[in-house]
């Protein structure tokens, strides 16, 4: 692992760090922010998934989060969202291949070499980290935005235990029903749409649901409603009586602006779960 960059923020360092991954068999570099408090003793973990396009560096430079995390005492990770260099596959459209992971494990060709973006969020970097800075792995929460918001509720669901809360802005909600969905999970995991529901998050809350509180907001005016099919994962916690949250935000769109206007209530949201293990 190699250290690209760390500033001080907050009391705290935000990190950026580069490593060799096995999972995607390639380099691979992630933001860390520390607060102060882990000086003295390892602290809690949120994970922030972010979306398409995206690297570590968007949510890390545009949410706002750090501040309310060295509040709470809580570490930041920023995974980047796909596999980069060279030899990765790629497509021409922003939604598929590079920055655009949907963390799933790839198994059709040209993906299934690099694009193990699963693997690499749930083992391989919370391995890494875990190893080499001070938090607490037994202290995990996890959210995102969009397509990451989409990995965040399936992990959470896909991991029992791992994380003691989740949350999501602007989730896709329904991947196997959606034009940002049904494309990427063919391409990745084939034709065969059971492979397919371990990733799609309101068929996983309807029927499995998640084992702590659940925090989602998506604005009125998102842009990509009608991508997001937030009704379905509506739905799916009211008929499971799912302990939780997910509300309508009016006037916000799909833009960082959005995330960052509701990252405070995030951040404390997941400080108190993860304070309570």
């Amino acid at each position: 692992m190699e250290t690209v960059a760390e500033n001080r923020a907050f009391g705290g360092v935000q990190g950026v760090y580069t490593h060799a991954s096995e999972a995607c068999a390639c380099d691979m570099t992630f933001g860390l922010f520390l607060p102060e408090e882990a000086k003295d003793g390892p602290v809690p973990v949120l994970w922030y998934l972010s979306g398409l396009t995206c690297t570590h560096e968007n949510a890390m430079t545009k949410a706002g989060a750090q501040g309310w995390a060295a509040e709470q005492g809580i570490a930041l990770i920023f995974p980047d969202t796909s596999p980069r260099g060279e030899d990765v596959a790629d497509d021409e459209a922003y939604d598929l291949g590079k920055g655009a992971g949907f963390y799933v494990n790839a198994t059709q060709e040209p993906w299934a070499k690099h694009f193990r973006m699963w693997d690499y969020v749930a083992e391989e970097l919370p391995a890494l980290i875990g190893d080499n800075f001070a938090v607490d792995m037994a202290r995990q929460a996890i959210t995102g935005h969009s397509m990451g918001g989409h990995g965040a509720l399936t992990l959470a669901m896909g991991l029992p235990g791992r994380f003691a809360s989740v949350s999501a802005f602007a989730p896709i909600c329904h991947p196997s029903q959606s034009d940002w969905g049904r494309k990427q999970l063919g391409a990745y995991l084939g034709s065969d749409e059971s492979t397919w529901a371990p990733h799609d998050a309101a068929p996983l809350m309807k029927h499995k649901g998640f084992d702590g509180p659940v925090l989602v907001d998506t604005g009125t005016d998102d842009q990509f409603g009608d991508l997001l099919k937030t009704d379905t994962l509506a739905l799916a916690m009211a008929e499971r009586r799912q302990e939780g949250a997910l509300r309508m935000q009016k006037g916000y769109d799909h833009s960082y602006f959005f995330v960052s206007s509701f990252m405070e209530e995030h951040v404390s949201f997941h400080a108190e779960a993860l304070w309570a293990r």
